[in-house]
């Protein structure tokens, strides 16, 4: 993690290949929506995926929390499907509760959030999606 892009290919490579434990902002039961979709995929990659909404639903079989602050083990990333404008509060939330990273989606873009959240010492990529992450590697 040696520079401070948003799109830092170590950063991406460590979250992919290292991080286990996904907590996915914004993911509700609705499999129409992005945010279940790039789930789905996380879970055939390995990854424990922990459903963030208001509701706290049960989301591909996993508990879901209506807060970072509620999950009571530790995450690796915290993946956040919202707004750009909403997004900020998630990544303060994510260094809070001692999150490994920040991984904001494709179009979710909020600058301050990002040097707040590196300064804080937490990794964190910016404006793409594991997916299309992934897709890259099987070039």
């Amino acid at each position: 993690m040696t520079t401070t892009s948003h799109l830092d290919p170590e950063t991406i490579d460590w979250m992919l290949d290292e991080a286990t434990t996904w907590a996915v902002v914004g993911l509700s039961g609705n499999p129409d929506r992005t945010a279940y979709r790039i789930a789905e995929l996380l879970q055939a990659r390995g990854k424990k995926i922990v459903p963030i909404h208001p509701s706290a639903p049960v989301v591909l079989g996993e508990q879901g929390y209506a807060t970072l602050a509620d999950v009571p083990f530790p995450i690796d990333v915290v993946d956040v499907f919202r707004r750009s404008e909403d997004a900020g509060r998630f990544a303060d939330e994510a260094v809070a509760v001692g999150a490994g990273g920040v991984w904001f989606q494709l179009g979710v873009v909020d600058e301050a959030a990002f040097a707040r959240t590196r300064a804080a010492g937490v990794p964190m990529v910016m404006d793409t999606c594991p997916a299309i992450e992934w897709r890259k590697r099987a070039r």
